[in-house]
This record gives C-alpha cells, sequence and structure tokens, in this order.
C-alpha cells in the first residue's frame, strides 16, 4: 500500500476508485466498503484509493470535544493495509480545508488530484462546508463531471447499523462482545512497557504497566479483562486491569496486564494488548489478601474462558 500525507502528494497514472470518511475503527461497515473498492479494480484497470483524515474532524470543528478514538493513526494506517486497498492518503484536516463548498472539493480533489472513476460510499455520507451536500448532490456531480457513484445501504452493511459511536458506546459500558463484534477483531491498545510500583509482584501477580502515547486512544471501561498479546511471534493470554488500584490508594489510572506462564523481561517494548472479554467492574477490597483472592478467582475465570475459544 502507498501512503500520502497530503491530497497534493497523490500521484497516479489511473483513474481511481475510491471512498472517504475517517474511517476510526475500520469496523465491519466500513469493511464492506473497502471490499467493493478492491473488487471494482481487480483487472487493474484502476487503483483504489481510501482518503481520510486526522485529526479527526470533531477534534478540529467542536472546540469543546473531547471525542476518543478506536485507533490511533498508525493503528488505522494497518488495518487499511489489510484490507488490500493501493492507495490510502492522510490528508491533514483544518478550518481552511474544512471550508471547502461541495463543488470545491469534488472539481478540485475528486476530479483534477484524484482523477475519479467511480466513488463507493455509505448510505449515511455528507461533505463539503458545514456537510450540507449528500449523497443526491454527489450523483449530480457525477453526472457533470463524468464518474460514477455507487451508495452501500445501511441494510447491505448489517440489519442494525454499526458506527464508530455504537463501538465507542460499547467500550465505555464494558460490552466488550459487542464492540468486538461491530469491530470485526479484538479491540486492541499499543503501548510502552514502563516500570510501575510493582506491587503485584509482592502478592503473586507481576504485571507490565502500559503507556499508550497517544492521548487521544480510546480507552475502555475501568475494570478487568481478559486479553491476549503477541510477544516475540508468541501468543500469550493474561488478565489486565484499568483503573486506579484503589485497594493501595493509586492515584492515576493505569493500564496494568498480568500474563499468565510469562516470566520474561519486557520493560521498553512496544506490545499490542486485544482485549476478549470483559471479567468485573474494578473494586476496592478490605485488604491486599482479599485483592489476591480476587486475583485468583479473576485468573481461573479468564482460563475457563481461554479454554472455551
Amino acid at each position: 500500500m502507498k501512503l500520502f500525507h497530503s491530497i497534493n502528494d497523490f500521484r497516479s497514472t489511473k483513474k481511481t476508485i475510491l471512498t472517504l470518511g475517517t474511517f476510526d475503527g475500520v469496523h465491519i461497515g466500513h469493511k464492506k466498503i473497502l471490499e467493493r473498492i478492491t473488487q471494482n479494480t481487480e483487472n487493474g484497470k484502476y487503483e483504489s484509493l481510501v482518503l481520510t483524515f486526522f485529526p479527526h474532524p470533531r477534534m478540529v470543528l467542536q472546540e469543546k470535544s473531547e471525542i476518543k478514538l478506536l485507533n490511533t493513526i498508525s493503528e488505522k494506517t494497518k488495518l487499511l493495509e489489510q484490507t488490500g486497498i493501493e492507495n490510502l492518503v492522510i490528508h491533514p484536516f483544518n478550518e481552511s480545508f474544512s471550508r471547502l463548498t461541495a463543488e470545491e472539493f469534488v472539481h478540485s480533489i475528486l476530479v483534477d488530484q484524484f482523477h475519479i472513476q467511480k466513488i463507493i460510499i455509505g448510505h449515511d455520507h455528507r461533505f463539503g462546508r458545514n456537510r450540507t451536500a449528500d449523497i443526491n448532490d454527489l450523483i449530480a456531480f457525477g453526472k457533470e463531471y463524468g464518474f460514477e457513484v455507487e451508495q452501500i445501504s445501511a441494510e447491505e452493511i448489517q440489519d442494525v447499523s454499526v458506527s464508530s459511536t455504537k463501538i465507542r458506546k460499547a467500550l465505555d459500558e464494558g460490552n466488550i462482545s459487542l464492540a468486538n463484534n461491530y469491530l470485526g477483531y479484538a479491540y486492541f491498545l499499543n503501548g510502552e512497557v514502563v516500570k510501575g510500583k510493582q506491587l503485584g509482584r509482592t502478592i503473586g501477580f507481576p504485571t507490565a504497566n502500559i503507556h499508550i502515547e497517544e492521548d487521544y486512544k480510546k480507552i475502555p471501561k475501568k475494570g478487568v479483562y481478559v486479553v491476549q498479546t503477541l510477544i516475540n511471534g508468541t501468543k500469550v493470554f493474561g488478565m489486565m486491569n484499568i483503573g486506579y488500584n484503589p485497594t493501595v490508594n493509586g492515584e492515576k489510572q493505569t493500564i496494568e496486564v498480568h500474563l499468565f506462564d510469562f516470566d520474561a523481561d519486557i520493560y521498553g517494548q512496544k506490545i499490542e494488548i486485544s482485549l476478549l472479554n470483559y471479567l468485573r467492574e474494578e473494586q476496592k477490597f478490605g485488604s491486599v489478601e482479599l485483592l489476591k483472592a480476587q486475583l485468583n478467582q479473576d485468573k481461573k475465570t479468564a482460563l475457563a474462558f481461554i479454554g472455551q475459544l
């Protein structure tokens, strides 16, 4: 996949079949559109192209927006590459770009820059200044400038419409199974293993503390999860706690992973943690011994879940 960091950087000798959007999560609804794009370019006559933006438009246009994203920009790039798309354009989104009218966007970008042959979009796509243009406007532009427009209906994606907003809500509620069903893969976090207080080691549950650099990454509900990670090519299961460690009077939120049957030094490594199941909410115990007893029970529950995979 060729990666471009600006619309102006894109170059191709072929016409393109494209789609555009924020693609946060690259979920099963997105994949329906992306599959259609790659099917349309199988004969090699045209090139497939995805146009997406960073920062997320809501981060720029809504002053008090606190939106957290399902993917960091590197995670989204990796997920889009896996779909077989040939070209990815990640364009910097700013207020100036947002002021382009629908016709300016179509003429100067889709037609002049991308040499569009066809655009394939979701059922609810809106574009142009203040998002005033819709599918009907796009069809009219297609007739004027000579490109095709194909719309993917909500029914075609799924009986219930999938959206990044619904996935964020599921993560907020600890409904990781629903989030994963919508995504089509296990929700994951990427972070560096850093040193913590090492309290877990004293009760037989050593943990890897995970630091996520991107502050816009969506962190799911506080609590205990069954997780899986790949470390040096080996699949390792474990359980993860997101929260404040109230039993030992923790003062800031941490992400700590206890890996089963694993004892290597991974400080400084960046690892990817996939969330498989939500076990329970974080709670404060009357003593460290009671916490240890609960962790032993959590491990039994986690291993039972893993045994059914």
